[in-house]
């Protein structure tokens, strides 16, 4: 069922899912493998955040761990536990529980899906220009420009 773009109220999960599952240049974006997330902001043309109801599969991640230079971002857990991966280390979520990254702290964080069941939680963050993505796992670097993230690896070449 298509969602019309100039919806008051909807069923989020009637929102289509993306059709590009990541962003990320490989090898990275394979990795995204069992991720679906639903861009349920666009929706109501919101331009200032992004509001994704994402799901995880069994062994899937919400993301390469990262942080942002200037983006804050918020997740609270609908279903499923998944583990929130920072780097003071690894902790479970649990249905209404929620974290927070605050920008320019260089906290890399993402959630893992280490059980047998599905997660489904809200993601939300702003779209600050000139944001800058950093990878602390990962030979990956991104920069935000117009509303487009560039990937370039760590020593400035792009991919």
């Amino acid at each position: 069922m298509a969602t019309p773009t100039n919806a008051i109220a909807i069923h989020a999960a009637e929102v289509p899912p993306r059709t590009k599952p990541s962003n990320y240049p490989e090898p990275f974006a394979s990795r995204m493998a069992g991720r679906e997330k639903r861009a349920l902001g666009d929706i109501f043309g919101i331009t200032n955040f992004g509001v994704n109801l994402t799901r995880l599969a069994p062994n899937a991640i919400s993301a390469l761990r990262h942080a942002h230079s200037k983006q804050d971002e918020f997740i609270y857990i609908l279903q499923g536990n998944p583990t929130l991966q920072t780097d003071e280390g690894k902790i479970q979520l649990s249905p209404g529980m929620c974290a927070g990254f605050k920008a320019g702290t260089g906290n890399g964080h993402n959630l893992i899906n280490e059980t047998s069941e599905e997660v489904v939680y809200l993601e939300i963050g702003d779209r600050t220009p000139g944001d800058e993505g950093s990878y602390p796992d990962d030979n990956l670097q991104a920069l935000l420009v117009e509303g487009k993230w560039h990937f370039a690896h760590k020593d400035g070449t792009p991919y």
